[in-house]
């Protein structure tokens, strides 16, 4: 799977700027603890990105791109405000960036998809299937 997320972030997101290596996607998935979940829910958000907001696609670097997909994923199914928050500074540590950078990235990433983050279930099932295809 990593090799394939790889792939298509350096595809969606073209910048030779802070292009997406394995080993950043590695260390960061370890890190930050990155459940398959996530990463499913990133790509449905990039694919939804990528028919919705090309523009912004163009403007941010596939590293970060990464790194607020699975930030964004992962605090949407897991930070219910209580015992399994999400933070943005541990996020940051974990992707090498500042938590500024990060909430930046994130309100830009948030302003990018127009707050659309509930996903129907058909939409996982078929970024599923495309995976394993």
């Amino acid at each position: 799977v990593l090799d394939i997320a790889v792939e298509l972030l350096q595809n969606v997101a073209p910048s030779p700027i802070r292009r997406l290596q394995k080993k950043y996607v590695s260390h960061v998935s370890r890190e930050a603890c990155i459940s398959p979940c996530s990463m499913m829910l990133a790509l449905v958000y990039i694919e939804r990105l990528r028919h919705r907001n090309p523009e912004y696609l163009q403007q941010i670097s596939s590293s970060d791109l990464f790194l607020i997909s699975m930030m964004v994923a992962s605090k949407y199914l897991y930070d219910e405000g209580e015992e399994e928050e999400v933070f943005n500074d541990e996020w940051g540590a974990a992707g090498k960036v500042d938590v500024q950078t990060m909430n930046t990235l994130e309100m830009n990433f948030l302003s990018a998809i127009d707050w659309s983050l509930y996903t129907d279930p058909r939409e996982l099932f078929e970024v599923l299937s495309w995976l394993e295809g």
